[in-house]
C-alpha cells in the first residue's frame, strides 16, 4: 500500500471515529438528561416577580414643569402707550395688562374714511357712464356698436376693481376701529406676570431671551408633568386619561394626575442610532411629542425634577392575598390549572385554586397552591418534572428565564421610553450592555462576555459557553445547529 493511501485511510478512519464519538456522546448526554431534564431551571418568588409594581404597563419620561403660560405677542403696526404691571405682580382674568397709542389709529382711520369716500365716488361716476353709453349705443349705427361695447366692458371691469377696493378699505377702518377699541389689552387667566417687554429689541438683547411677547402671564396653581411620547406608541395615551406619576429617585413615590393635552403640532426629531441600524437615512430618525399632565397634588415635587408616566390601570391599589401574572399559569386543562414550582431544588407542577382576574394589569388572584415565597419559573414548551431549578439567572440553561431564551421576561420588560429617553439617560442607567427597541429582538451582550445572541424566536439563541460542549469541537452544520438550538 503507497504511503497516499494509507494517509487517506487514516484520514477517514480518524473522521470515522470523531463521528462515532460525537454520537456516543450525544447518546449518553440524552439519557442522562432523560433522568432528572438534565437541564437548569431559573425560578423566582411570586414576591420577587410581583414587586415590579408595574408589570407590563408603559413607562414615559417626563419632567415636572410650571403650569400653562399666556402671551401678549409683539404687533408690527401697534407701538405700545404704557406697561401697567410689574414682574412678579399677581393678576386675574380681566386685569389690563398694557395700553396700546391710538394717536397713529386714529390719523389712519381718518385717511381710511376719505379713501373709502373717494372710491364710492369713482364707483357712482363709473356706473353713470355705464349707463350713458347703453343708452348712446342703442341709438348708433351699426358700425359704431362694436366700440360702444369695447367702451362698456372696459368701465364694467374699472367698476368690478373699484369694488373690490372699497370693501378691502372697509376691511381697513374696521380693523382700525377695533385697535382702537381694544387699545387696552386685559389678562386672559389668572396667575403671575412671568415677564415685560415694551416691545423694543434692544430689552430681548439685554435679558438673552428669544421670547418677544410684550407680557407673559403663568398661571397660578400647582406644578404640572410635561412628558414626551414618541410618534411609534402615541396612540397609548390620550387626553382625559388618567396616569401615575413615579419618582425617578424613589418609585415608592408616585402621584396621580390627568392628561390634558397632547401637543401634536410641537415636535421634536431624535436620532436612534443606538436603537436602529442603518444607512443613516430618515429611518433612523424618530419623531417625539409631548404631553402635559395636570396633578391633583403635587406636593413633594420640585421644579425640573425628572419623573416616569405610566397609565393608571389600577396598579397603584393595594391588593390582598396572592396574586400572579397570567402568564406563569399554564391553563391549557382549565378545569387543572398549575404553576412550575421549585421543590426541594427540583422542577415540579403545583395545583392552583384561581380566583379574580385582574384584566388590566394580567394578574390572576391565587387563591390556593402558592405563597409570596414559593419559587415559580415561567412556562415553556422544554420544561419537564425533575429539572434543576436555580435562582440565579446566568446558571439557568432553560424555561422562559434563561439566558438560552431569547423572550424578554415581565422582569426584564422595558418600553420605547425606557430605552430611549428624551433628557438623555440611557435605560435608567443600566450598564449591562443590554440594547433593545422593545419589541424583545436584537439583544446583545449580557456583560460577561459570553455573547448571547438572539433572533427573537426564543429558540435559536446562539450562546457560546452555556452548552459548550458541542461548540468546543468546533464542528459545523447538523452537529453544531442541534447543539446551539438546545436539542
Amino acid at each position: 500500500m503507497s504511503k497516499k493511501r494509507r494517509a487517506v485511510l487514516i484520514s477517514c478512519i480518524a473522521a470515522a471515529a470523531l463521528i462515532g464519538g460525537l454520537f456516543l456522546y450525544r447518546y449518553v448526554r440524552e439519557k442522562s438528561s432523560s433522568k432528572d431534564g438534565g437541564q437548569t431551571v431559573y425560578v423566582q418568588t411570586v414576591d420577587d416577580i410581583m414587586g415590579t409594581g408595574s408589570g407590563l404597563t408603559n413607562k414615559f419620561a417626563g419632567v415636572v414643569d410650571t403650569q400653562e403660560t399666556w402671551s401678549v405677542p409683539q404687533s408690527s403696526d401697534s407701538t405700545v402707550k404704557q406697561i401697567l404691571v410689574s414682574v412678579g405682580q399677581t393678576v386675574t382674568k380681566g386685569t389690563p395688562l398694557l395700553i396700546y397709542d391710538t394717536d397713529k389709529y386714529q390719523s389712519d382711520l381718518q385717511q381710511a374714511n376719505i379713501d373709502l369716500q373717494r372710491i364710492q365716488n369713482e364707483i357712482s361716476s363709473l356706473q353713470s357712464t355705464i349707463t350713458q353709453l347703453t343708452n348712446e349705443k342703442k341709438k348708433a349705427a351699426a358700425s359704431e356698436q362694436a366700440n360702444y361695447t369695447i367702451q362698456i366692458q372696459s368701465q364694467q371691469l374699472d367698476l368690478q376693481q373699484k369694488q373690490l377696493d372699497l370693501q378691502s378699505k372697509q376691511l381697513d377702518i374696521k380693523k382700525l376701529n377695533d385697535n382702537i377699541a381694544n387699545a387696552t389689552v386685559t389678562s386672559q387667566i389668572d396667575g403671575v406676570v412671568k415677564s415685560v417687554s415694551s416691545g423694543n429689541s434692544d430689552d430681548s438683547a439685554a435679558t438673552g431671551s428669544s421670547d418677544t411677547s410684550l407680557v407673559t402671564i403663568m398661571k397660578t396653581g400647582d406644578y404640572r408633568i410635561k412628558g414626551t411620547i414618541n410618534e411609534q406608541n402615541i396612540g397609548q395615551i390620550t387626553e382625559g386619561m388618567k396616569v401615575i406619576v413615579y419618582s425617578r429617585a424613589d418609585q415608592t413615590k408616585s402621584w396621580e394626575g390627568t392628561v390634558t393635552t397632547i401637543d401634536k403640532d410641537s415636535q421634536s426629531s431624535q436620532n436612534q442610532n443606538n436603537m436602529y441600524y442603518g444607512s443613516g437615512d430618515g429611518s433612523t430618525t424618530s419623531t417625539s411629542y409631548p404631553f402635559y399632565v395636570s396633578l391633583d397634588s403635587s406636593d413633594g415635587l420640585m421644579l425640573g425634577q425628572h419623573v416616569y408616566i405610566e397609565p393608571d390601570n389600577g396598579q397603584s391599589q393595594q391588593k390582598t392575598g396572592v396574586w400572579l401574572y397570567d402568564y406563569y399559569i399554564d391553563t391549557t386543562d382549565k378545569d387543572h390549572p398549575f404553576v412550575w414550582t421549585d421543590k426541594d431544588g427540583k422542577l415540579v407542577k403545583t395545583d392552583v385554586v384561581l380566583g379574580d382576574h385582574d384584566d388590566s394589569l394580567s394578574e390572576y388572584e391565587i387563591k390556593s397552591g402558592l405563597k409570596g415565597t414559593t419559587l415559580v419559573a415561567m412556562p415553556d414548551s422544554s420544561l419537564k418534572e425533575g429539572m434543576s431549578c436555580t435562582e440565579d439567572m446566568s446558571q439557568a440553561t432553560a424555561g422562559g428565564g434563561s439566558y438560552a431564551d431569547s423572550t424578554i421576561t415581565a422582569s426584564d420588560y422595558a418600553t420605547y421610553s425606557d430605552w430611549y429617553e428624551a433628557d438623555g439617560e440611557a435605560a435608567d442607567g443600566m450598564t449591562d450592555g443590554v440594547t433593545a427597541d422593545g419589541t424583545g429582538e436584537g439583544v446583545t451582550a449580557d456583560g460577561t462576555g459570553e455573547g448571547i445572541t438572539a433572533d427573537g424566536t426564543g429558540g435559536d439563541a446562539v450562546i457560546g459557553g452555556a452548552e459548550g460542549n458541542t461548540a468546543a469541537f468546533g464542528v459545523s452544520g447538523f452537529f453544531l445547529g442541534r447543539e446551539a438550538a438546545g436539542s
